[in-house]
């Protein structure tokens, strides 16, 4: 009988956290601040600390977990071990999708700032874009790390540089300005929580991490620190160049806060890190959503195609020509509120089960190992999981009902595929 074929150990910290930073701002905070401002107004650095804070209440689920259980599949591994395997396939299920849907979100956010540069079709160069970075995956992922480091830098350099051009204007505008009020504020933490994605996709890197049962709870946690702190700094700052009007109406919101501050030239060079920083997300995105189906596929639980790893390049080529399709499809949808929001949807629901997985799992296996133990417990009973999961509930309940309708259709067909048997087609 062949050997089989395992993953890479390529990875160590730094590559892991800076991967997940690179997914984390890559995201939200350039294509979809101008929209959320929209929504909160001049408070909307408000809805950036809501989001941060569930954010951080189910990294730690996610850290304890991830040193349990170090596996690419990770949340159909948590979920299995604490629930069984229906409910691991319906998350599993979600978890690609918010991958597949949240890349062509981010693909779309690309495609805005390309446009504003060079007038191209939207859906041309999100195409294009998902394709070049499909083969980077296919071709390795010692290439791919240092391509997102490379990005990364360069995405954070930007973030930094929208703050650094804000200074002047700090305290020009109300920063507790809401024209929605407090829904608004809760609405635009719900749309604004696509930003923090990628704290969660950093555990997908298990098997391809030097001892991961340290180094990925580590990552996770470094990487939302980062991204947080950057994230607030900026908010403050784009607000008060351009107010909150003008910058909920621009496609190429940190490029219209560039011109504002600085003129033309600024307004290319933000365009351009806008490029780097998008492009980086769709990449992770990608590289998410395939390691989730080869770990399904390697469980038993999605056809075994999908586990099939290139004998050369040692990458599962057929789990990522499968996302690549998938992702260039759902950019026809046109809307990148929209696919954000679904790709919310799935990550919500994904982390009340993740939080009520660790809660559980503290009795059902006491005994296991568990090199990163989240702090503040009554007993075995940890108290901010508890938090993690009300406050992912209730951000649940503040998205429009088109998106709940679509979302639960999603899990829905995610249920009656749990209940077949697939993994032999």
């Amino acid at each position: 009988m062949s050997q089989k074929i395992a993953l890479k150990r390529e990875l160590g910290l730094l590559e892991a956290t800076l991967a997940g930073v690179g997914i984390i701002l890559g995201a939200g905070i350039y294509a979809l601040i101008g929209q959320a401002a929209g929504l909160a107004g001049n408070s909307v650095w408000i809805s950036f600390g809501l989001a941060a804070l569930i954010a951080i209440f189910t990294g730690l689920s996610y850290a304890e977990l991830s040193s349990m259980y170090p596996k690419a599949s990770a949340e159909y591994e948590y979920t299995n071990n604490a629930f069984g395997s229906k409910l691991a396939f319906i998350i599993g299920w979600l978890i690609i999708f918010s991958g597949v849907v949240g890349s062509s979100a981010v693909a779309l956010g690309f495609a805005g700032y390309f446009n504003a540069l060079f007038n191209v079709p939207l859906i041309y160069s999100a195409v294009v874009l998902i394709l070049i970075l499909s083969f980077i995956l296919f071709y390795g992922i010692k290439e791919s790390a240092r391509i997102a480091i490379i990005f990364t830098l360069i995405e954070a350099g930007g973030l930094i540089l929208i703050f650094i051009i804000g200074l002047p204007y700090l305290g020009h505008v109300d920063y507790f300005d809401m024209p929605n009020g407090l829904p608004g504020i809760f609405e635009a933490s719900a749309l604004i929580f696509f930003a923090f994605i990628g704290f969660e996709g950093v555990v997908k890197l298990s098997e391809e991490t030097r001892n991961p049962e340290k180094n990925i709870p580590r990552a996770l946690i470094l990487a939302l620190i980062i991204s947080i702190i950057l994230y607030m700094a900026v908010a403050f700052s784009a607000v008060s160049v351009v107010g909150w009007e003008k910058l909920s109406q621009s496609d190429a919101p940190f490029a219209t806060v560039a011109f504002e501050a600085m003129g033309n030239d600024a307004f290319f060079l933000l365009s351009i890190i806008a490029l780097f920083a998008t492009a980086n997300t769709v990449l992770l995105m990608l590289l998410g959503a395939s390691r989730m189906a080869y770990g399904m596929a390697d469980s038993f639980s999605l056809p075994n195609t999908f586990a099939k790893i290139h004998p050369t390049r040692r990458t599962p080529w057929i789990a990522i020509f499968t996302v690549t399709i998938l992702s260039i499809l759902f950019l026809f949808a046109g809307n990148i509120a929209f696919l954000a929001n679904v790709t919310n949807y799935t990550l919500f629901l994904t982390f009340i089960v993740i939080n009520a997985a660790i809660i559980w799992l503290r009795y059902k296996e006491p005994e296991v190992t568990r090199p990163f133990r989240i702090p503040i417990n009554i007993g075995n009973l940890p108290i901010l999981p508890i938090i993690g999961l009300v406050s992912c509930l209730f951000m649940l309940l503040q998205m429009d009902i088109s998106i709940l309708i679509v979302g639960v259709l999603l899990t829905v067909v995610g249920g009656v595929l749990s209940l077949v048997d697939i993994s032999e087609l």
